[in-house]
């Protein structure tokens, strides 16, 4: 492992906000001009590279990483030595002016590969707690910070949520019309020969869209998900970011294919009615793009019925589950975080949560 490099794992923030005016309701954060997105992202030091939008949702592809914005709700996903959780409070003050009012916050990452390059308040998770804390109004009262372990020290995720009384989710509530998931991947030792897909030759003469829609065709990424419309970019000398919009449903994948310290993140949301022959299939379409030796898959969710899927459909590629763990969040429901290595690796096969072993699948 390199002492130092570029870093891949990404800090995550999704916040949801109300309001009462049902015009403002219909667009709401996305009357955002870009001027005072542009001055969040300042604050997080990074900024737009390329951008895509629909009737639901509009999605950016960062310098480092990427941004949603929904009329009611915000995720901001970014890399590197960002400055994410700087994000917060200018988000919940221009969300104010629009008449909207923050209801929850959730905040997420595994663990960094080069923990003592980040910056305030990103140092460590006990510093991210205390400055979330700090920002956030009171009225998001009911809150929880947790680090979910594995049996790999190189992979933990970390936890925050906080949310007002309106949305403490109820697990398994009946009758529900839809149940959304967010599934956040993250992968680590690529292999080799597929992160060199990843590099742009030199002087090649093409700008960062040209490059990126080549690497999209030549890896196999357009094939995930056909139906979404994919905006994406390769950066210089090597690196790649994509953000997929399929209705009102994103996907997004990050790389980062340096040897010694590669690294790539897909994330996706869906809903547990989907077809689930489909959540199999795009699993495995990620992994094959990759191959990594280690990677982890955090599942979130009001019921249980997808993370159940995750490891049936991983193993049969060569990828052991070598941990599973779950935990409750008042505003996310359920988040089960697994963990999988090359089938050759030797781990301890089993995680436990109070004493209680979790099914891990075939």
């Amino acid at each position: 492992m390199a002492e130092s490099g570029f870093e891949g794992f990404e800090k995550r923030l999704e916040l949801h906000f109300f309001g009462d005016d049902p015009v403002i309701h219909d667009m709401g954060l996305r009357l955002l001009d870009f001027d005072s997105l542009q001055e969040v992202l300042d604050a997080v030091q990074c900024t737009v590279v390329s951008a895509v939008g629909n009737q639901y949702f509009d999605a950016y592809v960062l310098s480092e990483s990427s941004l949603f914005v929904y009329p009611t709700k915000i995720i901001i996903k970014t890399c590197g030595t960002t400055q994410l959780l700087k994000s917060v409070r200018p988000l919940i003050n221009y969300a104010h002016d629009l008449g909207l009012t923050l209801c929850s916050c959730r905040y997420t990452r595994g663990n960094f590969i080069f923990p003592k390059s980040q910056p305030f308040p990103h140092t460590s998770f006990k510093e991210e707690v205390i400055y979330l804390e700090d920002k956030l109004p009171i009225t998001l009262c009911y809150r929880k910070a947790t680090v979910m372990p594995s049996k790999m020290t190189s992979h933990a995720w970390h936890v925050f949520t906080a949310c007002d009384q309106t949305q403490v989710v109820t697990p398994s509530l009946p009758n529900l019309p839809d149940i959304a998931f967010t599934m956040e991947i993250c992968m680590t030792d690529l292999d080799r020969v597929l992160a060199r897909k990843f590099f742009r030759r030199p002087n090649d003469g093409k700008n960062g869209d040209t490059a990126g829609k080549e690497m999209t065709d030549l890896t196999g990424i357009g094939d995930i998900n056909p139906g979404a419309i994919i905006c994406d970019f390769a950066f210089d000398p090597c690196g790649y970011s994509m953000n997929g919009i399929d209705g009102d449903r994103y996907s997004t994948i990050h790389v980062t294919p340096e040897d010694g310290y590669s690294y790539a993140s897909y994330e996706c949301v869906g809903s547990v009615y989907d077809d689930q022959d489909d959540i199999v299939q795009m699993l495995k379409k990620v992994v094959q793009v990759f191959r990594p030796a280690t990677m982890s898959v955090s599942t979130t969710c009001a019921s249980h019925e997808v993370w159940t899927r995750v490891a049936h459909a991983i193993e049969p590629l060569g990828l052991k589950c070598r941990s599973c763990i779950m935990d409750e969040f008042p505003s996310a429901g359920t988040v089960v975080f697994q963990t999988f290595t090359a089938a050759r690796r030797k781990y301890s096969a089993v995680d436990t949560r109070g004493g209680v072993e979790l099914e891990l699948g075939a």
